[in-house]
């Protein structure tokens, strides 16, 4: 994971590139409003049946550790945890917000495609003000299941160094 922290040039050329972040963008609004509207039980829909899913701080990535605070193996483990903060939620109502920066696709190979999106994760308190919850950026490896895009790996690493104790949703 080093590595992929460290800035690496992209394979593709422009117009590929182009066409491939209108993809993975388009990708992105259906995953992003589907969190967004707390509809946490769709989110396996996103992911390919041998995914992985893990959200770990800059520190650990850097570190190769594979530590992370949300580790997911496999599509049964990440619909156990969308089962489990659907329906156990432990923590204050809140309302969530993807802001998502500007994705560089850095590889194509076959049906697969790496890519990095910046992004920043609000969270408004029903009775409280929006803050940053989670602030990073998402390493994927996506792969092609007909016409549309799964995730194959999703790391979010991020930057953020406090974090709120109800970090338990999926960025």
């Amino acid at each position: 994971m080093k590595e992929r922290l460290a800035y690496t040039r992209s394979t593709i050329l422009p117009r590929r590139a182009a066409d491939l972040r209108a993809e993975i963008d388009s990708f992105h609004v259906e995953y992003c409003a589907a969190l967004d509207a707390n509809d946490i039980e769709r989110w396996p829909e996103f992911f390919s049946k041998d995914a992985s899913y893990r959200i770990t701080s800059r520190q650990n990535a850097l570190l190769g550790m594979p530590v992370g605070l949300i580790y997911c193996e496999g599509l049964d483990m990440i619909t156990d945890r969308a089962l489990a903060v659907a329906h156990s939620q432990m923590f204050a109502p809140r309302h969530i917000l993807h802001v998502l920066g500007i994705t560089r696709v850095l590889e194509e190979t076959g049906d697969t495609i790496s890519s990095q999106t910046p992004f920043i994760l609000m969270q408004t308190l029903v009775e409280g003000p929006s803050t940053v919850h989670l602030a990073g950026i998402y390493h994927d490896r996506f792969v092609r299941d007909g016409e549309r895009l799964l995730i194959a790996s999703r790391e979010v690493v991020h930057d953020t160094e406090i974090l709120d104790t109800a970090l338990a949703y999926p960025a």
